[in-house]
């Protein structure tokens, strides 16, 4: 039995060892350093085998001891083997395969350059404060613009339009004004008729390469970005035949609830009777299309989304030529409640009393079409030339409902009775954006001096012809509305407005690689000069009620039911024959900028600082249409400005660094904000600012990042910006007037943290950053008080008071979380991503502690794929899965209170 025991003991370990055997490792592209995703490693001759997870590795288990041959094989590269001898419990055996360049029926699929490894080694390469988001990134996302793309980015949130989607980028709390928009590092002008900043929902996800999110700023980029700069750049050409093509559709729960309405776009004036038959002419009703008014519900339609793109080289890989299109028809919209709040009770306990409840639907289709074009041809290994063109267009035809209930004094809303007034709007934008860019790359002196050059013509547009408003109103007792007619002075408005930026630009960049391996010093000079031409027109044509066949006294109460059943059956008088063309919003505006530097940098293995300046001067002017008397017809501004940048990076060890910027930039004003116009609102009179200064900002950034492998990063960091003459709206008192207008109150500061981690375990990828955001600025207030003299006719009267806030559109707090699952067996990717954003600075208002608060925002986005086939995938993209609505909050209320708007 002694003997017996041992000897089964020892059988025991034996087979346990046998069982314990196992084979681990990483597989990645010796090419481009991607850990490979989906890679087959299996074992010659046997069973044993496994698929490399999201993290690239792969566990092959419980393996008999003994010599095998570990073969790899992955759609794209070429198939490598290694012979293994398997004597101990654990062995790792890591794979650096080839890309295969033989073509598949014609079509050579090739490992990715552009996938999250390219990325992290872009970040971690790059002496600037960066994030990249990569293609395969945004193609497995749940997001179809880049407005969606870039909100998964830390340190950004997303301003959103009355439909909810994403629109434009803040970064780091500052305003969209205070960042730009690139196209392969080219700015692009903004089709916006009011701003300089581009919409970043005008632009398709699938024809990115890749999204750079640059929060530092270096010599040789334009100074304008004190938040940062956003740059995407286009697919390339690739080094084989590669056709692609998508189709997908969906549906918006928000219409299952309530029909879709819409209206006859075909039958919209392009033009206003202005501009057809000239100044002189007294427009009449018979120059407007009556059958444009009337809205109506439309038939269920599912959205469509499609893509297609080609690519290829020729003549020996010289000349490389990809096109790229892509379509979106969707239905959007949205459900608003508004509840504004009086203090102005009739009884002595001082509680808010609701006084109007706001409720509006909107209801818009969004087309999104794009085509671009990159041609590039390799002269010599020395000398390349680019050519890039694009074209996007985005249309959307809205119709805005709203319906507005009033509690006045004599109106008691228990028992039913208020009044209502009805306004609908119907809208139909297009913008457009066209580019072409011309680039040339060269080489000298055995790569000592490198040189490109960029030639760029740009036009954006923004056309809203016929823009029409008509309003009704009625009353109810008993909870039962009567009749509702046409608002006698003021039943509508149809508004034409256009404008177009031209933009002219040159590039020149030379850098010279000096001889010393020791510090590899490079020292780059530049400039660029940009021509930039706006035209802006705005027409308006104000209409009242009118039927002369109605009895006199009668013939301006037009009744629904009794006088007209549709819009297009009221009848009305063009009471502004003219229009309004003489409104300073006519106008031409130029901007001439020309700008140098020079920088240097060294780098060791231990360190690298880049150093320099850069020196902008801008030229800004317009000229109004039609002249208008007490105001500045016309106006220019000219300065110039030096921008010093000091990026410092150490190098603790081959994973890790920590990075610190100082730059100094700068934020012009837009052409809407300088030219002298004035509009009457109901309670103040809007204004722009001719003497508006540009506004000059110190930012200092410093980041830890660690990279433990190709595809994973932890990150964390600080920023200050100090910002001298901020724009920021307000009240100013000028003269005997009051009014709201752009302008410099002062300094602001804004500073905060940030966070980004990536890992990955196997089958699962989890991605988490999070921003904390700070800033402070004073501005004036109007402010209501009680006259101390009680003999005095004027009971309340009105100052001006300073106030300390945030700035416009920051959150304190900026979360993105996302899980990521790949099954390689089951062909299945599927991604779960959260965004939240905290409670922002939605809009400030011109009286004290008045501001309004957009509460804390929570969406939740889905998106799966399932391969079907070799060249078939099936994906599901869902958005806003929560249905988390978004609440405009009073200053005075507490969050999530008692919301002034709810949508």
């Amino acid at each position: 039995m002694r003997k017996i025991l041992p000897i089964f003991f020892s059988l025991f370990l034996f087979s346990f060892s046998v069982m314990a055997n196992s084979i681990s490792g990483t597989i990645i592209s010796e090419e481009t350093g991607e850990l490979i995703t989906g890679a087959l490693i299996r074992i010659e001759g046997t069973k044993y085998q496994a698929v490399s997870g999201l993290d690239g590795s792969f566990t092959i288990k419980d393996i008999p001891a003994g010599e095998y041959d570990l073969v790899v094989s992955m759609v794209g590269f070429h198939t490598s083997s290694k012979k293994i001898k398997l004597d101990q419990q654990r062995q790792s055996v890591d794979f650096e395969l080839k890309t295969a360049r033989t073509s598949l029926n014609e079509v050579t699929v090739t490992g990715s350059k552009n996938g999250d490894a390219a990325a992290r080694n872009r970040e971690k390469a790059s002496s600037k404060v960066l994030n990249i988001v990569s293609a395969r990134t945004i193609e497995i996302s749940p997001d179809l613009t880049v407005a969606n793309v870039i909100q998964r980015v830390s340190g950004i949130t997303v301003e959103r339009n009355n439909t909810g989607d994403g629109q434009y980028a803040l970064l780091r709390g500052m305003d969209k004004r205070y960042n730009y928009t690139l196209i392969n590092g080219v700015k692009i002008p903004s089709p916006d008729n009011k701003n300089r900043f581009v919409p970043l929902d005008i632009f398709p996800a699938e024809m990115l390469e890749r999204l750079e999110v640059f929060k530092s700023l270096t010599p040789d980029m334009e100074g304008d970005g004190i938040g940062g700069a956003v740059n995407l750049v286009m697919k390339d050409a690739p080094e084989k035949l590669q056709v692609s093509a998508n189709i997908a559709t969906g549906v918006n729960s928000l219409f299952f609830d309530r029909p879709f309405r819409t209206f006859n776009k075909d039958l919209r004036e392009s033009k206003s009777p202005y501009e057809l038959l000239g100044s002189k002419y007294p427009a009449k009703p018979r120059d407007f299309n009556p059958d444009y008014l009337n809205p109506k519900d439309a038939s269920f339609r599912p959205n469509i989304y499609a893509g297609v793109s080609a690519g290829q080289r020729f003549f020996k890989n010289k000349l490389g030529v990809l096109i790229a299109g892509t379509y979106q028809n969707s239905l959007r919209g949205s459900n608003s409640t508004d509840f504004p709040y009086t203090t102005a009770t009739s009884d002595a306990s001082n509680l808010p009393v609701l006084t109007v409840v706001n409720n509006r639907n909107f209801s818009e289709e969004q087309v999104r079409a794009g085509v671009h074009a990159r041609l590039d041809y390799r002269l010599s290994p020395n000398h390349q030339f680019q050519w890039y063109n694009a074209l996007l267009n985005l249309t959307a035809a809205q119709v805005r409902e709203e319906r507005k209930t009033d509690f006045t004094i004599g109106y008691n809303p228990a028992e039913g009775n208020y009044n209502l007034s009805y306004d609908t709007r119907l809208r139909h934008t297009h913008q457009q954006i066209i580019n072409s860019t011309l680039k040339g790359i060269h080489h000298f002196l055995g790569n000592k001096i490198v040189a490109d050059w960029s030639a760029v013509y740009s036009k954006a547009s923004n056309e809203i012809p016929d823009n029409t408003s008509i309003h009704l109103v009625t009353t109810a007792r008993n909870n039962i509305e009567n009749p509702r007619s046409v608002v006698t002075l003021g039943g509508a408005e149809r508004r034409w407005e256009h404008n177009t930026d031209e933009d002219k630009a040159g590039y020149l960049n030379v850098s010279y690689h000096v001889n010393n391996p020791k510090f590899t010093p490079v020292i780059s000079a530049g400039g660029m000069y940009r021509d930039k031409q706006r035209a802006n027109f705005f027409n308006q044509y104000d209409f009242r009620p009118l039927d002369e066949s109605k009895p006199a006294g009668q013939q301006n109460n037009l009744i629904e039911g009794i006088d007209w059943k549709k819009f297009s059956d009221i009848k009305f008088m063009v009471f502004t024959p003219f229009g309004s063309v003489g409104n300073p919003l006519n106008y031409d505006a130029a901007e001439k900028i020309t700008a140098g530097y020079l920088q240097g940098r060294i780098s060791t293995d231990k360190f690298e600082i880049l150093a320099g300046a850069r020196l902008e001067h801008t030229n800004q002017s317009y000229l109004l249409k039609f002249p208008t008397a007490g105001v500045k017809n016309e106006s220019e501004q000219d300065y110039t400005d030096i921008l010093p940048s000091l990026h410092i990076k150490l190098k603790l060890t081959p994973e890790k660094s920590i990075k610190a910027a100082y730059y100094k930039a700068i934020n012009r004003p837009g052409f809407f904000e300088i030219v002298p116009y004035r509009i009457l609102n109901e309670e103040f009179v809007e204004a722009g600012n001719p003497e508006l200064k540009h506004t000059v900002a110190h930012n200092i950034d410093i980041r830890y990042e660690m990279f433990p492998n190709r595809t994973e990063q932890f990150m964390i960091g600080a920023f200050y910006k100090k910002i001298q003459n901020p724009i920021e709206f307000g009240m100013v008192l000028q003269g005997q007037g009051s009014f709201y207008m752009p302008n410099n109150f002062g300094d602001a500061t804004n500073y905060g943290a940030e966070l980004d981690f990536t890992k990955y375990i196997y089958s699962f990828g989890f991605k988490l950053n999070y921003t904390y955001t700070n800033s402070s600025i004073t501005t004036p207030k109007l402010f209501y008080y009680n006259n101390p003299d009680p003999q005095a006719s004027d009971k309340v009267l009105l100052k001006n008071v300073d106030q300390t806030r945030r700035l416009t559109g920051q959150a304190a707090h900026v979360a993105n979380f996302t899980l990521l699952y790949k099954n390689n067996e089951q062909g299945i990717d599927a991604q779960l991503s959260l965004a939240y954003t905290g409670n922002r600075l939605f809009a400030v208002s011109r009286y004290l502690d008045n501001d309004l608060w957009q509460g804390g925002f929570v969406q939740l986005d889905l998106s799966a794929e399932k391969k079907l086939a070799k060249r078939y995938v099936l994906f599901l993209k869902a958005t806003n899965l929560a249905e988390h609505p978004g609440e405009i909050i009073h200053q005075k209320n507490k969050p999530g209170e008692r919301p002034c708007s709810r949508i």
